[in-house]
């Protein structure tokens, strides 16, 4: 039938970017390494040391994973091809819905899997920490600052990554002026790094008894968890340590003990804040690795040769300066500046369906280097 020779002819055409995805993924460096991993799992002593054991465990999972993702794309190839041939010998035209959706499933997959590969930063497979701020304005910017933070929460719950709340401050009457999470998952730090910047809503106040619109500004910060292996020379005197009660979105988010800390890098100005753990001293050393991390992503993006360079310059969140617009009045509308990517689905991105914005980020930046090469 024409309809299902159609689809097969879809079909076939993914195959040879199928193939060409296994050598850009590198499967068979991946396959070996999973390998050579498992025997030193294996080997006397493995769990001696803990922390390098989970290590090469988290490793070993990462790499599973991926081969795991494309060895299911190839099922859903063979799985599909079999469905279209199978239900065109017997002109069967009451399973071609589903077909027809095993096929752009299978498109689908392909593309992410595809923008997994271009995700070769130093530091795109680590882990992210993803701080959120209310720009001017009060009530309405903080309410905007925990729209934001509720969707970034659930487009990581799309993508199964954990997230780990490090810091929460309420807004005076709604909203937040401030928070820290971390996002763990392979790839977390490379997929969010698109998302820093400066995001603007327009919408109809729910806090305006007279209904106006109104303008209002967030920025998102984004660094990558560093390694306690990563070797960086900070002036102890350069840092100047506070401790404060901890505080929480209604008492649910964190203790409310006498054990938060903030960490002020005095020759940048750089403000890092932590208040869920138990103790004080543990809340400063997760402090300490958020300001290693903060210091090592602006040096990388500046392409900096030391800490020491580092000005601290930092963007206002205001006009002129934003990556993303979220109109929500008169119209419905998500539109990134900088890829001029966007959607009318204002709900589904509010609820954390932002893939789109970073796929168009990616690809972009893809080709911008390789322009430059």
């Amino acid at each position: 039938m024409l309809q299902f020779e159609e689809l097969r002819l879809q079909l076939e055409g993914l195959q040879p970017d199928i193939k060409d995805l296994a050598e850009a993924l590198g499967l068979s460096a991946m396959e070996s390494e999973i390998a050579q991993l498992e025997l030193r799992a294996a080997e006397p002593g493995f769990w001696d040391d803990l922390e390098n054991s989970q290590k090469v465990l988290q490793r070993t999972s990462a790499l599973k994973n991926k081969v795991e993702s494309y060895n299911k794309l190839l099922a859903q190839y063979d799985d599909a091809m079999a469905l279209i041939e199978l239900a065109n010998e017997e002109e069967d035209l009451s399973v071609y819905d589903e077909a027809k959706a095993e096929v752009e499933k299978i498109g689908s997959n392909l593309e992410q899997q595809r923008l997994s590969t271009l995700l070769t930063g130093e530091y795109d497979s680590k882990n992210a920490i993803l701080t959120f701020h209310a720009g001017a304005g009060g009530t309405e910017a903080q309410d905007w600052a925990e729209m934001l933070y509720r969707m970034y929460c659930r487009w990581a719950e799309r993508h199964d990554f954990k997230v780990k709340l490090l810091d929460y401050l309420e807004g005076d009457e709604a909203g937040l002026k401030s928070a820290v999470i971390l996002v763990e998952g392979i790839n977390a730090y490379g997929y969010t790094k698109s998302e820093a910047g400066v995001h603007r809503l327009v919408r109809i106040s729910p806090f305006d008894a007279s209904g106006r619109r109104h303008t209002s500004f967030a920025s998102l910060e984004v660094m990558p968890e560093m390694d306690d292996d990563i070797n960086v020379q900070i002036n102890p005197d350069d840092i100047k340590m506070d401790v404060y009660r901890s505080s929480g979105a209604g008492g649910q988010k964190v203790n409310k003990t006498s054990s938060a800390v903030r960490l002020t890098h005095i020759p940048t100005g750089i403000v890092v804040a932590c208040q869920v753990e138990r103790s004080q001293y543990q809340n400063r050393d997760v402090a300490m690795k958020m300001l290693i991390s903060k210091l090592m992503e602006i040096k990388e993006r500046e392409h900096l040769d030391k800490i020491e360079d580092i000005k601290g310059v930092q963007k206002e969140i205001a006009w002129g300066s934003q990556i993303r617009s979220y109109v929500f009045m008169p119209y419905t509308l998500a539109k990134d500046h900088r890829t001029g990517y966007e959607t009318g689905n204002i709900n589904a991105v509010m609820d954390g369906d932002i893939d789109g914005f970073i796929n168009a980020y990616l690809k972009a930046s893809s080709l911008n280097t390789l322009e430059k090469k």
